[in-house]
This record gives structure tokens, sequence and C-alpha cells, in this order.
């Protein structure tokens, strides 16, 4: 019978630790998955993440001693530990709920050069492998480069977009689409071909190949679907990451990378449903794409009318029902913490107040959600758009706090307009509609929305804050 103490090999330890860090990251899941655990969900991850570092730094220290590359090579992984914990505290800690989409994104192509970069490492390590064994290595190698690097542009243009240093309209290039198929087809091709003969150039081939084609797909979706791009970047960097488990033969890597892929894969098809959207066609950049020159919610011009935060507070105050639609603008204004009180002091005057929430709110999957929740916003409260729509019709009014898009009636109404048949917030079927904004720009998609001009919409221009910290004061 072999002793316990062959068996306790560093190799051995770190297996059952990630054994462990798996279960915890599929709890950290199921916990984020509802309000109330969210906080739990969120130290399952940690814990699984420290985890799997210890264990991971305890293999790496255990394979290394005594060689003498040790001392470099430890003290390197050190200073990498070092430098990244140290950059990823400050950016957390800095960093505004209105920047974490950008933030989200850029951490994304961060995920899909590690794979790129493991992936050029597995071509150029010598393996030892002979045979198959040796051709699913080459095949892994190669697909894990081309997901890393399309993960890689594609998280830096979605970074860029999203923090306003790249145009949101969407690339129209002749022939978006054949540029696109073609690309895929041309990765498979030079996939059997490295396959059989692994040459290295091949691989330079498709690495270029994959940055530009990351590049151009997520340059060709409009900022309409950023939160599904978001979602997807996210799916993308998990199987970028399960590729890298392949090749460094880390089962940790893989079962996470799946988890993340398949979490945001089906989370993606989720908000595609919600949007009307296909989601080939959103993945393919198909939104804006053809839209008209004009629409005829484009070419109609209405009268806007302006109402002040003391009006905006009688209406208040004299309203049994009253439903906020928040959206990006509340963000930005940091008006999350007045809408509570707000919410608060129109409760305690016996007022049904109630937020719809529209799936893809904000440019971020739950960006509206975890704003209320940051403010102590009541979960109760806080709908999502498919159980409040029809409610709107019987609500006295409607506040909608910076959201744009998800309000416009043209997606209902509109044949021609290039978010048709798009799921919105009905608020226009409210008695009386209070639009929070700074100006009449379009929102993010680039639409106009007739709803400005409606005869039950009146608008209260400025700052979100500013302009609910008035109606608190006038209440």
């Amino acid at each position: 019978m072999p002793e316990t103490s062959a068996l306790l090999t560093p190799a051995s330890i770190a297996g059952a630790a990630y054994i462990v860090a798996a279960l915890l990251f599929i709890l950290s899941l199921a916990g984020l998955s509802r309000h109330e655990t969210a906080k739990a969900g969120v130290g399952y991850g940690i814990a699984g993440m420290a985890i799997a570092l210890v264990a991971t730094i305890g293999v790496v220290v255990s394979d290394a001693w005594g060689t003498p590359q040790a001392t470099l090579g430890l003290s390197l992984l050190a200073a990498a530990v070092v430098i990244g914990g140290a950059i990823g505290l400050w950016r957390a800690r800095v960093v505004e709920m209105t920047g974490m989409p950008e933030l989200i994104a850029l951490l994304h192509s961060f995920v899909g050069l590690a794979a790129v970069l493991v992936g050029w490492n597995g071509a150029l390590e010598e393996t030892g492998m002979t045979g198959a064994l040796l051709d699913i290595h080459h095949a892994e190698v190669f697909i894990g480069v081309f997901i890393g690097a399309v993960t890689f542009t594609g998280s830096i243009v979605a970074f860029l977009k999203l923090s306003a240093r790249m145009k949101s309209a969407p690339l129209m290039l002749p022939g978006k689409n054949a540029l696109n198929l073609g690309a895929l087809v041309a990765f498979v091709v030079l996939t059997v071909w490295y396959v059989i003969t692994p040459e290295l150039w091949l691989l330079v081939v498709v690495t270029a190949l994959a940055l530009a084609l990351g590049w151009h797909l997520v340059a060709s979706i409009g900022g309409g679907d950023m939160p599904v791009v978001i979602s997807m970047l996210n799916s993308y960097s998990g199987w970028a990451a399960a590729a890298a488990g392949f090749l460094l033969n880390n089962d940790l890597l893989i079962v996470t990378g799946a988890l993340v892929g398949s979490s945001g894969a089906y989370l993606s098809y989720i908000m595609c449903k919600a949007m009307n959207r296909s989601f080939i066609s959103v993945i393919a950049g198909g939104f804006g794409i053809a839209a008209p020159a004009a629409s005829s919610a484009e070419e109609e011009q209405g009268e806007i009318h302006e109402i002040t935060a003391t009006d905006a507070a009688a209406l208040l105050r004299d309203a049994t029902s009253v439903i906020i639609t928040p959206g990006y603008g509340m963000a930005v204004a940091q008006a999350q913490h007045p809408v509570a009180d707000l919410t608060a002091k129109l409760r305690e005057r016996g007022v049904d107040v109630r937020f719809g929430i529209h799936p893809v709110a904000g440019r971020l999957p739950g960006h509206m959600n975890v704003l209320l929740a940051e403010a102590k916003v009541p979960y109760d409260v806080v709908e999502e758009m498919d159980e409040i729509n029809d409610d709107f019709a019987d609500t006295t009014v409607v506040l909608v706090i910076g959201a744009n898009d998800t309000v416009n009636p043209a997606a209902a109404e509109d044949p021609g307009s290039p978010i048709a048949g798009m799921p919105v917030l009905r608020v226009w079927e409210a008695s009386n509609v209070i639009v929070f904004k700074r100006s009449m720009a379009a929102g993010y998609a680039g639409v106009a929305n007739p709803l400005f001009t409606r005869d039950n919409t009146q608008m209260l221009f400025g700052d979100a804050k500013d302009r609910v910290e008035d109606i608190l004061r006038a209440l």
C-alpha cells in the first residue's frame, strides 16, 4: 500500500484545490443570479480565486525549486502578482459606476491577449508529443490564438466606443458580411494547414487575421447593441481562457472558461430576445447597417413642452402611482441616491412608486439594478420590463431619468426606424411623462425619439441629480 506522503504531491494538492475553487465559482454564479444572495456570490468568487492562485503558485514554486532558473522565475512571478494586484485594486477603488462598462471591456482584452501569448508559447515550446496528440496540440494552439486575438481587439474597440474615444455609429464597409465570412473560412483552411504543416508563418497570418476580424466585428456594431457586445466579449474571454487551459493542461482554467463562456453566451441570447434581435445578426454587426435615410419619426417635428422642478413636484404630490424608468443618464449624473430619497418620500405620502428596468438599460447588463441596489432602493419595487409594461396605462406619472432608446415609441410604431421591433418600455401610455434630459440630443443608438414631442410629455432639462434634488426641496 503506498504511503500517504507519496500521494500528497504538489500536483495532487493543486488538483484538489482546483476542484474546490471550481465549486466555489459555480456557487458564485448561482449567488450572483439574485439580489438577496449577490453579496455571498461575490464572496464565493473571491474565495475560489484566492484558492486557485495559491494552488497555482505552489505548483510553480515546487516545480522550479532547486533549478538555476528558480530565483529569476519566482522573482518575475512575484513581481507580476504584486504589480497586477496593485493596479487592479487601484482601478477598482477609483472607477465610477459610469466607467464600469468600459473597464470590463478593457479587462476582457487582457484575457484575450493572455490567450494569444499562451498560444504562441505553446507553439514555440518543445512538447515532446508525437502522432495524434501533436496534431491536437497544434489545433489547440491555432484555435486559442484565434479566439484570443478576436477577443483582444474586439474588446479594445468596445472600450473605445464606450468611453467616447471612438464614434458609436456602426462601421459600414462594402461587403461587410462577406469580409467576416471570408475571414472565418480562411481560419478553417489555415487551421487544417497548420495541423498538417505547423509552420510559424501560418501562426503569424492567423494572428493578424484574428486581430483584424475582432476589430471589424465590434466596429460594425452600433451603440444600441453595445450591452450585448459586452456580454458576448465576456463569453469570448471565457472560451479564450478555456483554450489557454487546454494548452497549459490546467483543469481549473478549462472549467472556469467554460462557465464564463457559456453563461456569457446565454446572457447574450436572453438580451437579444428581449431586444427582438437575431443573435447572429447582432454578433455580425447587423444593427443600423441598413437603416433608411430618414424614418417617419425623424421627419416629424413637434412642439416641446418644458416643465419646472416645482411643477413636477406638484404633479408627483397629487399622483397615486409613479413609475421611474432609469437609463445611462442617471448613472452619468450619479442621481441614484437622490432618486432613492425621492422614492422614499413619495412612498411615505402613500404614492405607489416602482421602477421599470429595460433589459439593456445602461451600457452593461444589470447596470441600473446595481445602481439602485447601491442607493438602497428596495428590491420589491424594481421590476423588469415584461412585469411592468402593461401597468403604464394606469400610471399617473412616469419619470424618465436618463433613458432614451429604451423608451422610444418609434420602436413600436415606426416600421422605418432602425430600432423597429425592439421591445421598449411603453411610458407614453401613462397620463403624464416627465423626461429628465440635458438636451434634445439623440440617444446612444443615434435614433430620434418622438416621445419628447408627445402631448402628455414634458421635458425637465438639466443635470438629473440637480433636478431631482430640486423636486425634493419643492416637496
